[in-house]
């Protein structure tokens, strides 16, 4: 059996130490070499590849970002684009095909295999935490880490001045990542895309928070959070090449209107790509190798069509078509006691 493998969509955390899995693994049970596409789908398309052995991924377990390079789009998108992938995959003797990405390479992949019949096992990737069918992707503890240092940092700044801290983070359809960072921070409150929050009740809230005598309040916004309607003029999102929505800046009109209601300095921090960059955390260096080892697994049994799942602590298999055009999203009402969620 030979296998290939890309990475696709934006680069996170923990996808080298899935690569140096997934290699480690083919050459220990299969006694073969794993060819890799570069710049995803891109690379499937113009015969772009590098063979991937035990001396190509040794040492990169700590690396963030993808050795095979990343970018967004889809074979989907040309007319010949699913010929192209088959001839791709013949050319290179490729038995079965491993998608590492988020809901837009998993939904692709998904509709290559469903639709056209084509080997392919995906593994979820994304910072977002917002692929249906696994409790948690890699990549999604470094992000909320990096957020939750960036908190705690801002705590101190914020009481030695009697500030308000506005801290935008990455989340443009689901608040997982302001979720967490959020409560672990301490956060005053915490804004996600899931439920429209009032600017005015978010004003009283702090300011009671400062009547108390605190004189520092951090609020924890995700990118794609919105106010009620009406309630604060922000601009209209629009829709990049893939069409996705362009978020970014909500805090910059948040918080001068925020120190507007309140009386209190008010400053923003964005942490925008930092949050995707670096090193991994331990917890995902761990995730990412079971993820990389349970994808050949699947392989070897010939599981085309699946998605590796982290259920319960265990490594186990959903149908891929589960991932296919949807997201997990925050369930407010599991948090409605622990964080105090704007809404």
């Amino acid at each position: 059996m030979r296998l290939g493998v890309l990475t696709g969509g934006g680069d996170c955390p923990g996808t080298n130490a899935v690569l140096r899995a997934i290699t480690r693994k083919a050459a220990s049970d299969l006694g073969t070499t794993v060819i890799g596409f570069l710049d995803a789908w891109d690379g499937v398309l113009e015969g772009r590849t590098v063979a991937l052995t035990t001396d190509v991924v040794r040492g990169i377990l700590p690396r963030g970002g993808t050795i095979l390079g990343t970018r967004r789009g889809s074979p989907l998108d040309y007319p010949d684009g699913v010929d192209r992938v088959r001839q791709a995959l013949a050319e290179h003797r490729i038995d079965m095909l491993i998608v590492i990405g988020g809901n837009g390479s998993l939904t692709v992949a998904s509709i290559l295999h469903d639709d056209h019949c084509i080997p392919i096992i995906g593994v979820p990737k994304t910072i977002d935490n917002d692929v249906m069918g696994t409790e948690y992707s890699f990549g999604f503890n470094t992000a909320v880490q990096i957020a939750t240092d960036a908190i705690d940092r801002l705590h101190t700044t914020a009481e030695s001045h009697d500030r308000i801290m506005v801290v935008e983070v990455m989340g443009r359809e689901a608040g997982w990542i302001a979720m967490h960072a959020g409560l672990a921070g301490g956060a005053t409150a915490i804004a996600i895309p899931e439920q429209p929050f009032d600017i005015e009740e978010l004003a009283r809230l702090v300011a009671r928070r400062h009547d108390r005598g605190r004189y520092a309040s951090v609020v924890v916004l995700a990118e794609g959070a919105m106010p009620i309607p009406g309630s604060l003029d922000v601009p209209t999102r629009e829709l990049d090449e893939f069409g996705h929505r362009v978020y970014g800046d909500l805090a910059l009109h948040v918080t001068p209107k925020l120190a507007e209601l309140t009386g209190f300095e008010a400053r923003v921090t964005q942490l925008g790509y930092v949050q995707r960059g670096g090193t991994p955390t331990s917890f995902d260096r761990v995730l990412s190798t079971q993820y990389g080892l349970a994808a050949v697994a699947a392989a070897i049994d010939g599981a085309s069509g699946t998605m590796i799942s982290l259920s319960c602590g265990e490594m186990t298999r959903v149908p891929l078509s589960t991932a296919r055009g949807v997201l997990k999203r925050v369930d407010v009402s599991q948090f409605a006691e622990l964080a105090p969620l704007l809404g």
